[in-house]
C-alpha cells in the first residue's frame, strides 16, 4: 500500500534524466537521490517527501540498462511509479531491487501533478483521492509481491532458500 503526492512527468523519461550519468559514481543510494530528476525538475529533491508517488507517460525509464535509475527514485522517497508503459529493462531493474511500479495507461493520463494518490499493490487499485477516480492496474503475481516485500530479488531468494517465502 502506498499513498502520497504525485510528481508527474511525460513520455520517454530516460535513465539519463532520472539520474544524470555524471553522478553514477555516487557511493550510496542516498547520494544518488540528491540528484534524482534534477535535469528536468530542479525542485524535485527539495519537494519530494517519503511515500510520494511518481507518474510517467509512455516508455518510462528508457535508455541505458543501469539500475541506478530506479535506485535513485526509491532512495528519494518515492514509494512507487505509475506509468503508461515502462522500458523493459527499467521494469526488470525496479522489480529486482524491490521497487513497485505499475502500468496503467488510464491513470497515467488522468492523474495530475500534485494530486494525492493511493495504491493497493495487492489488488492493483489506484485511487486519485483528489478527484475520486479509481483505476485498475494489473496486480503483481505472488512471486513479484514476494520480491517487493523482501526488498529485492536477492533477499527474496535468500528468504526462499531459508523457507521464509511464499
Amino acid at each position: 500500500m502506498a499513498k502520497g503526492t504525485v510528481f508527474k512527468y511525460g513520455d520517454n523519461v530516460d535513465t539519463d534524466v532520472i539520474i544524470p550519468a555524471r553522478y553514477l559514481n555516487a557511493p550510496s543510494p542516498s547520494e544518488l537521490a540528491k540528484h534524482c530528476m534534477e535535469d528536468i525538475d530542479a525542485d524535485f529533491v527539495k519537494n519530494v517527501k517519503m511515500g510520494d508517488i511518481m507518474v510517467g507517460g509512455a516508455n518510462f525509464g528508457c535508455g541505458s540498462s543501469r539500475e541506478h535509475a530506479p535506485i535513485s527514485i526509491r532512495a528519494s522517497g518515492i514509494s512507487c511509479v505509475i506509468a503508461e508503459s515502462f522500458a523493459r529493462i527499467f521494469y526488470r531493474n525496479a522489480i529486482n531491487i524491490g521497487f513497485p511500479i505499475l502500468e496503467c495507461p488510464e491513470a497515467a493520463k488522468k492523474i495530475k501533478n500534485g494530486d494525492t494518490v493511493s495504491v493497493d499493490f495487492a489488488t492493483g487499485e489506484i485511487v486519485d483521492e483528489t478527484t475520486g477516480e479509481t483505476f485498475k492496474a494489473t496486480a503483481f503475481p505472488a512471486f513479484i509481491n514476494g520480491i517487493i516485500e523482501n526488498g529485492g530479488l536477492l533477499s527474496y531468494l535468500k528468504a526462499k532458500q531459508a523457507g521464509g517465502n511464499k
